[in-house]
This record gives C-alpha cells, structure tokens and sequence, in this order.
C-alpha cells in the first residue's frame, strides 16, 4: 500500500505543479499579438504542459486514488471528508478539462478571454488543493 499512496502522491505533486503552472502561462499568452513569435512558444508550452506532464498525471492520480479506496479501503464512500475531497477531486478535474480547452482555443488563435480572466481562474486550483489536502490531513468530519 505505501507504494500506491507514494505514487498517489508523486502524480498529485506533478499534477498540480501543471495545473497552477498552466493559467499564469494563459495570463502572458492572452497579452501577447496572435500569430507572433510569442505566441507560438506559449503555444508549443501549453500543449507539452498539458500533454507530457498534466494529463498523464492526473490520469495516475486517478488510478493509484481508485486503488487506494476500492483495494486498500483508506476511504469510505459513506465518509464525509472523502465526500468532499471526491467533490474537489472532480472539481479539479473540471478546471483540467476547462484548461484543456483553453490550450486548443490558443492554439486555433481563438481565445477571446483576457489576462485577468486568467489571473483569476489561477486561484481556482490553490483553493481546491487546500480544501483536499485539509479533508484528507485533518477529516474534519
């Protein structure tokens, strides 16, 4: 079990290392003129962000978490600190498809939202990994 709970946690660490990397490089590329030099490498490092580092980990956060409750049962369904920190997990999860989605309007040159939309979106991910990590360390209930 300590090997899945260390992967478990090595995949969360690379995911959200992604996940609060990946709107402050939106927050630079929103500013920047589409179709200019700029705007292709914030392009090619969005797309590797998402592709090489963030999904793959979120995939294996998945997996060893799955693995963590149904094989080793560390976690009820019928717990209400789990029941929040599956809600923020799914939350996160949402934020990872929005920005998935983001990286292909870039990509296309059509993104339409502005720096401070970005920079405000940024904060979404802190909240949720504070919510998850406070539900997971402390159980308050």
């Amino acid at each position: 079990m300590l090997w899945v709970k260390s992967l478990h946690i090595i995949s969360i660490i690379a995911w959200m290392a992604g996940m609060l990397y990946l709107p402050r490089l939106m927050v630079y590329h929103a500013d920047v003129e589409k179709g200019s030099a700029q705007s292709e490498t914030f392009k090619i490092m969005e797309r590797r962000l998402l592709k090489a580092i963030m999904t793959p980990a979120m995939v294996a956060s998945w997996i060893f978490g799955l693995w963590l409750v149904l094989g080793y049962q560390v976690a009820s369904f019928t717990d209400g600190w789990f029941l929040v920190k599956l809600i923020g997990v799914l939350a996160l999860s949402g934020m990872h498809g929005f920005l998935s989605k983001q990286v292909k309007a870039f990509a296309q040159d059509q993104n339409e939202r502005s720096a401070k939309f970005f920079r405000m979106i940024n904060e979404v991910p802190t909240l949720l990994m504070i919510i998850i990590v406070i539900m997971v360390v402390v159980k308050p209930f």
